[in-house]
C-alpha cells in the first residue's frame, strides 16, 4: 500500500522542519508528502520544498477545513492518505507503520492515531489528552453506537489515515463547516458500515494553551457544525453526557496530582466551552 502524507500549513516555518525530518526518518517513509500551505507570511513554502514536499498553495482566505484537506487529497496518489496537522510531531519512527497496520483488515477503512502532551501543556490539557487518548486500542462499528453514544464518532484529524478509494466513496470530508469534518466522515464511515480503528501505539505529540475566548470559539464552531448535520445527534444523541463525563473525571484528575489551585481554572473554562457549544447549535 502506498501513503500520501496531506498537512495544511499557515506561517508553520518553525515547525515544519522538525515534522518533516521525523517524517522522512520514518521505518516506513511516505511515498509522498503534500503541503498545502494558505499562503504563509514566512518560509513554510520554501523550507517544504527543501525537503522533498510537493507544495501546493491557496490564497488565504479561501482556506476550509474540509475543502482544503480535499484538494490535496484529490491530488495524492497514496492508497492511504495520512492527514496531520504541522503542530502534530510524530513521537517515534513507528508512527506511520502502526497507524497504517489495521487498515490491512478489509472493513477498517481509518485510523487515527493517540496524542501526549507536551512537555510545556496545562493540567487541563494532560488530562484532555488522557481522556481522549487512553492507552487502549479500540475498534468502533454500528454495534458500538449504543455504547458509546456520540464517541463512537470520535476521530481526530490531527493524526488519521483513511483508505483513499473509500475517502472518496463516502464524499470525502464535508466541506463550509467551522469545524468537526474529522468526525463527520467517521460518522459516515460506520454508518456505511466500515468500522474505524484507534492506534495507541502510533503516537503524536500535541497539545495547545488555549484562552477562554479561544475555547469558547471552538465549542461555538462544534456546536454550529452539529446544527449543519443534526442527522448524527439523531443516532449517537447529545454530546452534553460525556461533556458532563469529562468535568467530573477533570475536577478529580486535577484535585489528585495538582490540588485546589486549579478549579478555578476548570469551572471558567467548562463554561466558555458549554455555552459556546450551545450557541452554536442555537445560533450556528
Amino acid at each position: 500500500m502506498t501513503t500520501s502524507v496531506i498537512i495544511p500549513t499557515l506561517n508553520a516555518a518553525h515547525l515544519i522542519r522538525g515534522l518533516l525530518d521525523t517524517l522522512n526518518e520514518q521505518e516506513i517513509r511516505p511515498d509522498e508528502i503534500i503541503v498545502i500551505d494558505s499562503s504563509s507570511d514566512d518560509d513554510t513554502v520554501s523550507l517544504a520544498r527543501r525537503y522533498g514536499s510537493e507544495v501546493m498553495v491557496i490564497p488565504r482566505d479561501s482556506f476550509d477545513h474540509g475543502r482544503t484537506r480535499n484538494h490535496a487529497a484529490l491530488h495524492a496518489k497514496g492508497d492511504i492518505l495520512i492527514f496531520m496537522t504541522q503542530d502534530a510531531l510524530p513521537n517515534d519512527r513507528g508512527l506511520i507503520k502502526n497507524l497504517i497496520h489495521p487498515l490491512s483488515v478489509p472493513d477498517i477503512a481509518a485510523s487515527y492515531a493517540r496524542q501526549v502532551p507536551g512537555s510545556d501543556a496545562s493540567p487541563l490539557e494532560v488530562f484532555a489528552r488522557s481522556f481522549n487518548y487512553p492507552d487502549i486500542p479500540m475498534i468502533k462499528g454500528m454495534d458500538d453506537i449504543k455504547r458509546y453514544g456520540i464517541k463512537t464518532f470520535f476521530l481526530s484529524n490531527v493524526c488519521s489515515a483513511f483508505k483513499k478509494d473509500i475517502f472518496m466513496r463516502v464524499g470525502m470530508f464535508p466541506e463550509e463547516i467551522p469545524s468537526n469534518e474529522d468526525m463527520l466522515i467517521a460518522a459516515r464511515l460506520i454508518l456505511s458500515g466500515y468500522r474505524i480503528a484507534y492506534v495507541p501505539d502510533a503516537v503524536v505529540i500535541h497539545s495547545h494553551r488555549y484562552s477562554f475566548k479561544k475555547q469558547f470559539q471552538r465549542y461555538y464552531n462544534i456546536g454550529a457544525s452539529l446544527k449543519s448535520n443534526k442527522w448524527i445527534l439523531r443516532y449517537s444523541g447529545g454530546a452534553e453526557g460525556e461533556g458532563l463525563r469529562f468535568l467530573l473525571g477533570e475536577i478529580r484528575f486535577v484535585m489528585k496530582n495538582y490540588g485546589l489551585r486549579w478549579l478555578p481554572r476548570i469551572f471558567i473554562e467548562a463554561m466558555a466551552k458549554f455555552t459556546g457549544y450551545r450557541l452554536g447549535l442555537i445560533k450556528g
